[in-house]
């Protein structure tokens, strides 16, 4: 009876040593549940629970309705939350250069091999006491959605819905900008507040956007930003086995922009289903845009914070 007593409670302290190992991470995103710039995220969400039973769990608490989107990259540095889903467009007051990740267009695999993602893991480190887990979308274009034709490169006399990421360009080109939360943009749109914004090339009909969307403005520009931020803290905190499933997950979610080509070709085709027109300039007007997006955008940064600006467009390659 003694020997099958100490045996069970051998058995109840090694179950209690086991569960003991497995941590728990609060987790939100910056942006809406369910919708474009959450899903993958949810998808790697996913992965960990069920690659990382025993050893680590991530608990998701949600997107902006949980927890403002500007307020998310402070609540990372503040471990408010463990890890999130967020752009750096969204936490451009902490951490400046954070602005310069949509001009690299670079693939993850790239990056990692070339010192730009060592670096940027520098800057998050320094500025957001934050791991920069992984990063995805860098083949996602952005753009300028109209509710006002133009018959040339001049928003002078629109107003536009921007976050950090379209500022400069729209404002190089003769527009006003209105800040505000990607939750905000409908009802600006419907009351005429705003005559148009700034988003990516995916992702409208999730907000019911192109019910109140004209035109989609070519070319597109910038690269998507969205990356998976953990507390540093809470990083160095973890065990060896619970960071390589945590590390294992993020190579898996990066990979999962190969689906994006086809999501992009899918959704020009369903805007122009919707009625969403397209307001082109030609190849020469197309080339003087760009440029010129990016000029204005590597000078913001760079004016920011001159040094880290300065190596991280050397890094970028543009």
């Amino acid at each position: 009876m003694r020997l099958a007593l100490f045996a069970a409670l051998a058995a109840g302290l090694f179950a209690t040593s086991s569960a003991a190992q497995e941590v728990t991470l609060k987790a939100v995103s910056s942006f809406a549940e369910k919708t474009q710039f959450s899903r993958n995220f949810e998808r790697f969400i996913d992965k960990v629970n069920t690659d990382g039973k025993g050893v680590v769990k991530i608990n998701y608490i949600g997107g902006p309705r949980a927890m403002p989107p500007f307020e998310v990259g402070n609540a990372v540095r503040t471990r408010v939350v463990d890890i999130a889903n967020v752009t750096g467009a969204f936490y451009t007051n902490l951490m400046p250069e954070a602005d310069g990740l949509k001009l690299i267009s670079k693939s993850q695999s790239e990056q990692r091999k070339d010192g730009t993602f060592a670096f940027i893991e520098q800057l998050h480190n320094q500025k957001l006491n934050a791991h920069y887990l992984a990063r995805q979308f860098h083949n996602v274009p952005f753009h300028i959605y109209l509710n006002k034709k133009i018959g040339k490169l001049d928003f002078t006399g629109l107003k536009i819905r921007v976050t950090p990421v379209y500022k400069d360009v729209v404002e190089a080109f003769g527009g006003t900008t209105v800040t505000t939360a990607p939750g905000e943009v409908y009802t600006a749109l419907e009351r005429g507040v705003v005559d148009g914004y700034g988003w990516p090339i995916t992702g409208i009909f999730d907000l019911g956007w192109e019910k109140v969307t004209k035109y989609r403005m070519e070319p597109p520009f910038y690269s998507v930003e969205v990356g998976v931020l953990v507390n540093l803290d809470v990083w160095k905190g973890l065990t060896d086995a619970q960071r390589k499933v945590l590390n294992d997950a993020a190579l898996w979610l990066e990979g999962l922009d190969s689906e994006n080509e086809a999501a992009i070709k899918a959704e020009r085709e369903k805007q122009a289903k919707a009625g969403i027109q397209t307001i082109e300039f030609g190849a020469a007007e197309d080339k003087i845009f760009r440029q010129k997006a990016n000029d204005v955008g590597w000078a913001s940064v760079i004016k920011r914070s001159p040094e880290n600006g300065a190596k991280l467009r050397k890094l970028s390659g543009n």
